[in-house]
């Protein structure tokens, strides 16, 4: 963030009298830039927004209204249901669920049959859903293929996610699926991980490696999921083949059997992103704290700031420094929760009460602390949209 950008923004919030920090400050422009570029990324082929990626309803809203874009991904059955409830439709749901109220709701309700499909892995799942809510009507299912990669034996590349690794093996329970007269299977999907999550620009050792390991399972994964498509569609037709995620969109996108990417950081362009190879979008949602205190000349501290992005802990899971330059965190104290000291040459020149600005390393995980977010444009703060936790909801 330059200067005249930190400056914009620190002007646009006093003049729309918002005070208060932390403060979320979404800049519209370059979401919407971002809605174009992922587009084009996809090459025609449609879009679903995973919504865990923004927690923002009416950001998922705004995405859904531009061509290329078509259903969403959906963390729990709760927040899918609540989507519903606003009118959302074709909301699929990217984990198996255990919420017995959740799946009372959907059972009972023919507006939520007919726009919620549930992901199942197991027979077990599906057991469930039967005990939960006995005599249901035909629930719609998606079965998910574990896209993880296998180089050699036991070595998993990837997310531990669905247990159905081999072709055969999904087929079992899409007959299974068959099977049962109040269960439709609605689709398939595959999330790769180890390509679409793994940031690989740069030249350094770790970054070669994850290239060439994105390819290899790249290529392995287009060849397994064929034939795990061509045995499930031999039971019965497929109406989505769900893959890919913002960071694997070119490679997704080749592979004839897919209809459809899953797509949704690439919106809000959260700091990991500024380490892939491949595409760049415009970073879009920014987080302001403010300065509290100043231990010396050369350290000021900030209130809050350690929110740090869930996987292996490390470095690139800290909040990046946007603005001021030349800050960084205390060796010994990084990112806190409840005060985070900054030092660098630019610490002497920052006031009391001036605001640091700050990215999260991953896009929809700020709105769990924060209730709402300033919308940017062109100069000024156009709105405030309620984040899903500020209008009082919590689905994890």
């Amino acid at each position: 963030m330059k200067n005249a950008q930190a400056k914009r923004y620190n002007h646009a919030l006093k003049s729309a009298g918002i005070s208060e920090h932390p403060v979320a400050l979404l800049d519209l422009d370059a979401f919407d830039s971002n809605v174009i570029a992922l587009r084009e990324r996809a090459g025609g082929v449609p879009i679903r927004i995973a919504s865990k990626s923004l927690r923002v309803r009416k950001a998922l809203e705004r995405a859904l209204d531009e061509p290329g874009f078509r259903g969403v991904l959906c963390f729990t059955l709760a927040e899918a249901l609540w989507l519903a409830s606003h009118g959302l439709k074709d909301l699929v749901v990217a984990y198996p669920q255990t919420d017995a109220e959740a799946i009372s709701r959907w059972a009972a309700s023919e507006q939520a049959c007919e726009a919620v499909t549930l992901m199942v892995d197991t027979e077990e799942q599906l057991d469930l859903i039967d005990r939960i809510a006995p005599g249901h009507p035909a629930l719609k299912v998606a079965l998910e293929l574990d896209a993880a990669y296998y180089p050699s034996g036991n070595i998993r590349i990837g997310a531990a996610r669905s247990p159905l690794s081999r072709p055969e093996q999904v087929a079992a329970l899409a007959a299974e699926v068959h099977r049962r007269r109040n269960f439709i299977l609605d689709g398939l999907m595959g999330y790769e991980s180890q390509i679409a999550s793994v940031p690989d620009g740069g030249f350094s050792p770790k970054a070669l490696i994850a290239r060439k390991l994105r390819q290899a399972s790249a290529a392995e994964l287009a060849e397994r999921r064929a034939e795990t498509v061509e045995l499930v569609r031999e039971l019965g037709e497929l109406r989505f083949v769900n893959a890919g995620g913002t960071g694997s969109v070119e490679s997704a996108v080749q592979e004839p059997a897919i209809t459809e990417i899953a797509a949704g950081s690439g919106l809000f362009a959260p700091a990991l992103f500024d380490s892939y190879r491949a595409f760049r979008p415009a970073p879009a949602l920014y987080l302001g704290f403010p300065v509290v205190r100043r231990p010396d000349e050369r350290t000021v501290t900030i209130l809050g700031g350690g929110w740090t992005a869930s996987g292996p802990a490390g470095k690139d899971r800290l909040p990046r420094i946007e603005h001021p330059k030349k800050l960084r965190y205390l060796s010994m104290e990084g990112a806190g929760e409840v005060q985070t000291p900054l030092t660098g040459p630019s610490a002497h020149r920052i006031a009391i009460g001036e605001t640091v600005w700050l990215r999260h390393s991953k896009a929809g995980e700020p709105a769990e602390r924060v209730n709402k977010v300033a919308v940017y444009s062109k100069g000024k703060i156009i709105e405030q949209w309620p984040t899903y936790r500020g209008e009082g909801k919590a689905f994890l």
